[in-house]
């Protein structure tokens, strides 16, 4: 089964969504499961993980129901505030249903360095452990250090790096940031998704050589076994379409083994995020 591990679904709304600026026009409008299932189907993509775009538990229901209503959205990310007194609560009320397969926090918008190391929010992680919960973590490459000590606390816990931790692909892979990689990698409870990378460019203008050293970087680092293909859809569009970020992926593992390659594509999406076939 081929999984896009990483996408998004919204009802355009400006006054929520201001994270959508001037620049990103191209995406300020809705994009639902209705939108995206062709594409899919376009591709020979099976299914997807939803993940969540703003923060709020509206949007975690929002991104359930889609599920619900839509049996090619294999799984929910969602929003739950992990700092809150009744997390435990929440996430237990949301695990009811089973397409909610993990949680992630906005990190790369927090100017706190220490943020995802206060008390409150690694209680939050603690609580996501006996659930089966996954968590993703959202960062820019500055902040891998701070991800670094946060996995080290919690040898049971799933973790999934999002878009190999946002760095400046235009300007080359950066020595401290393909060391940090590395040092993540370490921890065998933490995965990878190959995801969010033409955006990352500058004037969001690229060559598919350009991804090469980043995705050798995230090769070496994690294997096979633990990298997750995902599209950004539709935040990619400002930058390329589906099938262009698809094939930047697939012409880079063209020589690979097959099962390199199933596993990349759903294998591994499938066992992290704890998909019923």
């Amino acid at each position: 089964m081929k999984i896009d591990a990483h996408q998004h679904f919204w009802k355009y709304n400006p006054a929520r969504d201001g994270w959508i600026d001037e620049s990103m026009k191209d995406i300020r409008k809705d994009f639902l499961p209705k939108d995206l299932k062709p594409i899919l189907d376009a591709n020979n993509v099976d299914g997807c993980i939803a993940v969540q775009a703003d923060q709020s538990e509206e949007e975690t229901s929002f991104l359930l129901q889609c599920a619900q209503n839509n049996p090619f959205i294999k799984g929910v990310v969602g929003w739950v505030d992990l700092r809150a007194d009744n997390v435990e609560e929440r996430l237990a009320y949301f695990s009811k249903d089973t397409n909610f397969k993990g949680v992630r926090h906005i990190v790369q918008a927090e100017s706190d360095p220490e943020f995802m190391l206060k008390p409150n929010f690694l209680n939050g992680i603690q609580k996501l452990v006996p659930l089966g919960l996954t968590y993703d973590i959202l960062i820019h490459q500055n902040q891998l250090k701070q991800a670094i000590a946060l996995v080290d606390k919690f040898p049971d816990q799933k973790f999934i790096l999002d878009h190999i931790a946002k760095p400046n692909i235009s300007k080359g892979v950066d020595t401290e940031w393909g060391n940090n990689i590395k040092a993540l990698a370490a921890y065998q409870n933490v995965s990878c998704k190959v995801s969010g990378l033409i955006t990352e460019t500058e004037n969001n203008q690229w060559e598919e050589s350009v991804f090469t050293p980043f995705l050798d970087t995230v090769v070496n680092a994690f294997g096979t076994n633990r990298l997750l293909f995902g599209s950004d859809w539709p935040v990619c569009l400002l930058a390329g379409n589906y099938q262009e970020v698809l094939n930047i992926i697939m012409n880079y593992f063209n020589g690979f083994t097959e099962e390199d390659k199933k596993m990349l594509m759903g294998g591994n999406a499938t066992r992290v995020y704890n998909i019923n076939i």
